[in-house]
């Protein structure tokens, strides 16, 4: 006979899940997928104790993996859109021109710009900071400018970039964490993040003006990556149209999958006739990524490509994504056994007892990515796991997926690289030469976003509201009490 869950048996399988991946992902490194299986086998014994059959259990995990199947074929497929822009040019024309626009007269505010639109158009917060990211900081060290504020703005840049990119890993995990689809969250995530870059930009503005660039060069590595990225590829404007194709497609509400296809295709065309990639190239692009030494031109040694031109190029392929789909993977055997058992629903009727409005919920959602965040220190687990664990609920309250999908962005991925003890805090330290704890207070938009959510959460602006919902039931915005 089943049992429900009590308090306990609820909530012991998230306390072991974070313990494990405080210690032995947080300390000594481990992997986080074991972790998670091992999790989801001590959610496994408290499942089988309240009755449940491990078919019963299977069940549950095949559900949520058929959930989110087609948002994973998504994720998936923008690995082979990666590496056809790639191949064909369109994202290293790009990245040629963005570096071109650089003006050392406001170093900070240039920071942000630029590593916004280089994570835009790669989808990596990681590589734009560690590519141009360094170049600025060159710059900023010639200047005599504030090193810790220009890392804040590279870091916020990068991450504001990535975040609204849909090349990007977790802008496509956030939308398959909380049910939504890809172009309704980016847009819906300019609530909060349009005003976190504006207040952003205006404090960057007033740290440019005691700034003077009468002695500011460009750096050489930065001269050498501009000559090495038009060596390899000819410029021309038919290498816009991949995106232009993506942009309609978003635009006029076409189904994501099939735009991201044709896109590919069309800049794989643009590879083979205008960039003379050979089809083998072409294919081994969309699998494995781009990679310098398919480039067989005159005047052209691969074997000299600087790191910093490796680091920007070196991308894509459905290979790529293999790591935030097997994360993915494991968190949905987790949810589907914590689902199964009624766990998850225990801990909802718990939470829900102290939320009353729509801001409380948007509240603790945000509380529980900052947990996430500071424990684990790993920015997918910090949007799947609250995702799962708050999506029906924001759907039993009338909510919009799409206003949980921000949130996880608005207080998981950017709030990572924040924490000096996580991966991407490391990566930014040392790539850019500043500590974290120095940096962060310099990188506003990766905490004003979650600030935001929650005002607009309190006062019900830009919270969207399901279509079929009765404003006599769910939670309360201000104006609906």
């Amino acid at each position: 006979m089943k049992k429900q869950p009590n308090l306990f048996e609820a909530f012991s399988p998230i306390v072991v899940m974070l313990l494990l991946l405080a210690i032995g992902f947080g300390v000594y490194g481990f992997s986080p997928e074991p972790l998670l299986i091992l999790a989801s086998v001590y959610a496994g014994f408290i499942a089988w104790r309240l009755g449940y059959t491990w078919d019963e259990m299977m069940e549950g995990i095949q559900e949520k993996i058929k959930q989110a199947m087609p948002a994973i074929l998504i994720l998936i497929s923008i690995g082979i859109l990666i590496g056809t822009w790639m191949i064909a040019g369109t994202i290293p024309m790009m990245i040629y021109y963005g570096l071109k626009i650089i003006d050392p007269t406001f170093i900070v505010l240039i920071a942000f710009v630029v590593s916004a639109i280089i994570s835009i158009v790669t989808g990596t917060s990681w590589g734009s900071a560690g590519t141009v990211g360094v170049a600025l900081m060159g710059i900023a060290t010639g200047l005599g400018a504030s090193l810790p504020a220009t890392a804040g703005a590279v870091v916020a840049g990068a991450y504001f970039g990535d975040k609204l990119s849909p090349l990007s890993d977790t802008t496509n995990l956030a939308p398959i964490a909380a049910g939504s689809e890809l172009y309704e969250h980016i847009r819906h995530m300019l609530w909060t993040t349009v005003p976190a870059a504006v207040i952003s930009i205006i404090v960057y503005l007033f740290v440019g003006f005691n700034v003077s660039s009468a002695d500011a060069s460009t750096p050489e590595t930065m001269t050498v990556m501009l000559d090495t990225l038009a060596s390899m590829f000819d410029w021309n404007i038919l290498l816009l149209l991949p995106p232009a194709i993506v942009l309609y497609g978003a635009l006029r509400k076409k189904p994501t999958l099939p735009t991201i296809i044709f896109s590919s295709i069309v800049a794989a065309v643009i590879s083979r006739f205008m960039q003379g990639f050979s089809v083998t190239d072409i294919f081994a692009s969309t699998v494995s990524g781009f990679d310098v030494a398919m480039v067989n031109r005159a005047n052209f040694n691969p074997d000299t490509v600087i790191t910093e031109v490796l680091d920007l190029v070196h991308q894509g392929g459905m290979q790529s994504m293999t790591g935030v789909v097997l994360i993915a993977f494991s968190a949905f055997i987790f949810a589907g056994i914590m689902t199964t058992s009624g766990s998850l629903d225990v801990i909802i009727g718990a939470l829900m007892k102290v939320v009353k409005r729509t801001g409380d919920l948007i509240l603790t959602t945000v509380l529980s990515c900052l947990t996430m965040a500071l424990v684990t220190g790993n920015s997918y687990l910090s949007i799947i796991v609250p995702g799962e664990t708050f999506k029906d609920t924001y759907k039993k309250n009338k909510l919009q997926a799409k206003t949980l999908s921000r949130t996880l962005e608005d207080s998981g991925t950017v709030v990572v690289p924040l924490v000096p003890w996580s991966s991407a805090g490391v990566f930014m330290a040392g790539t850019l030469g500043v500590s974290t704890l120095s940096y962060a207070p310099w990188a506003i938009l990766c905490y004003t976003g979650f600030i935001f959510a929650i005002i607009l959460g309190y006062t019900g602006i830009g919270i969207a509201k399901r279509e079929d919902a009765d404003p006599d039931e769910g939670l309360k915005a201000p104006s609906e009490k």
